[in-house]
């Protein structure tokens, strides 16, 4: 009627229910209250000074590096293997998807001794290296290849998403007016999927950052060399836990940065 405001959205539903809203709002403080005391515990005076050391200078290096290129890695790799997943078929495909998917639930460090046996110094691809001179173990090489071993899936699945959801029929009409696929691939395809390579790059970014268990095994944890920035923030753990929340606010930072730069993707309300 003309002149009476509209009710709020869902008000016709009634009240939620009680067991519904205290057990959302525990998880929301499962959530959000150790976020709150790592910032409140965090010792900030030291901030700059722990930010400028030299242990964790060569940290965020070694993480930066491993990070950039695991999402190059990821862009080259990820994307073709994507686009196999979501345009062709051919005998075995849910398999390989299936593959692709197991390091997202695969404990790291049963990722890490996953990558020893492959690329280890007596592993299936390893032990030939070895034999012409080349060793990936406790190398930098080894911190890049455990982190895209772990973050390609979170890329892979993306942009699969995102080209199922943009569908074939695109793909049909260029085919018919002559295009090639592999002209379609890059002037059709690609561009309709950027939003979805974009964020797959974001998270397999954000998950390199992060990434602990399949490094530390497979790479081990050297200053300047293999130690990234969760690998020194677990060292420091054990003998200062002041400085361990210092460097653990670095990448709290970071994860906020990257938040941020996805809140259009899933931060806003349909």
């Amino acid at each position: 009627m003309p002149g009476r405001s509209a009710a709020p959205p869902g008000s016709a539903l009634g009240r939620p229910p009680v067991g519904l809203v205290v057990a959302g709002a525990v998880a929301g403080v499962l959530l959000i209250l150790p976020l709150v005391t790592l910032v409140l515990a965090t010792p900030w005076s030291e901030f700059a000074a722990q930010l400028g050391s030299p242990a964790v200078a060569d940290a965020l290096r070694i993480t930066a590096l491993a990070s950039s290129v695991t999402v190059l890695a990821c862009l080259v790799l990820g994307t073709p293997l994507a686009w196999l997943l979501a345009r062709v078929t051919f005998p075995g495909r849910s398999l390989l998807r299936a593959a692709v998917t197991v390091p997202l639930v695969l404990p790291p460090v049963v990722a890490g001794v996953a990558l020893v046996t492959a690329f280890g110094r007596t592993g299936l691809i390893g032990a030939p290296l070895r034999d012409v001179g080349i060793v990936l173990p406790y190398t930098t090489t080894a911190v890049v290849i455990a982190h895209t071993f772990v973050s390609m899936p979170f890329y892979v699945l993306s942009v699969e998403g995102a080209l199922r959801t943009n569908g074939e029929q695109y793909d049909v009409v260029a085919a018919t007016l002559g295009a090639t696929r592999w002209t379609t691939f890059w002037r059709i395809t690609m561009p309709l999927a950027w939003p979805g390579i974009l964020a797959g790059a974001m998270l397999a970014w954000a998950r390199s950052l992060g990434e602990f268990g399949a490094t530390i095994t497979f790479a081990g944890n050297y200053p300047g060399t293999t130690q990234t920035m969760p690998s020194l923030i677990y060292t420091a753990l054990q003998s200062d836990p002041a400085v361990a929340r210092t460097l653990s606010m670095i990448l709290l930072v970071v994860s906020l940065v990257i938040l941020g730069m996805l809140r259009n993707r899933w931060l806003t309300s349909p």
